[in-house]
């Protein structure tokens, strides 16, 4: 068993699904993988189950799947996931969107940060060397980076772009953190996961990288996810006023 695994949610990713994975699997460093499906009408499960015969042995097992009977939102996609990980026993847990809108060259450098140069957690951030984001409307550009930045106000996390989808964790915060007590499922659950991260007293870094607005496939995105991060990170920031963050 490899060390790090990586996450991939999906609901209907038929089309990027065996170029993702194929990709992360040809990279120089060795990740496992972590399909968490949605139950996609269009069979995207059918194939990691396809793609399955290929990359795991009786041995070893490097792609791995969860199927889920319908859609439940993303930050539970992301705990059952955390939890999967952390019973199977990995150090470095990292999650990315299956639509290449996350370079999965990356990868590598986010494991990095957090296995040999300290972090606890890396983001791979669209904003701390500017505005690195292709194929975006100038509309949603404008939106993300000042929803990234109201939040950083707003909670004072240490970082330029709090709303980012692409990190890797080390184990130990997610043993830390109560993955049950987690309250959002969309948008907002990245935000929570660093706030609680850095509420916690673990080290967050940074890694620039340059985020491509999916090519295939349809977005997730809709207005209902931005009011609850909106709405959301005011009451978080709240509610810690009153509670003491004590690591394990």
């Amino acid at each position: 068993m490899n060390n790090a695994i990586v996450i991939i949610p999906t609901y209907n990713e038929q089309e990027n699904i065996t170029m993702i994975i194929d990709t992360v699997f040809s990279l120089p460093k060795d990740f496992d993988i972590l399909i968490v499906d949605d139950n996609s009408p269009d069979g995207t499960a059918r194939m990691v189950q396809q793609l399955q015969q290929g990359y795991n042995s009786e041995t070893e097992t490097r792609l791995h799947l969860l199927q889920r009977p319908g859609k439940q939102g993303l930050g539970t996609a992301y705990i059952q996931g955390f939890k999967y990980a952390l019973e199977k026993g990995y150090d470095f847990i990292l999650q990315m969107d299956a639509d290449f809108s996350h370079n999965p060259k990356d990868l590598v450098n986010l494991y990095l940060h957090c296995a040999e140069w300290g972090s606890d957690l890396s983001v791979g951030s669209r904003y701390v060397t500017g505005v690195n984001v292709v194929n975006w409307p100038m509309g949603r550009v404008l939106l993300s980076f000042f929803a990234s930045k109201y939040v950083q106000i707003i909670t004072g996390i240490p970082l330029h772009d709090t709303t980012a989808g692409f990190v890797c964790y080390r184990s130990a915060v997610l043993k830390t953190i109560p993955l049950n007590e987690i309250r959002f499922v969309g948008y907002a659950f990245q935000i929570e996961m660093k706030f609680l991260t850095w509420k916690y007293g673990f080290k967050l870094s940074e890694v620039p990288i340059i985020f491509t607005d999916r090519t295939r496939g349809q977005s997730k995105m809709s207005v209902g996810i931005f009011k609850e991060a909106f709405l959301g990170v005011i009451q978080m920031t709240v509610q810690s006023w009153f509670k003491k963050y004590i690591p394990r």
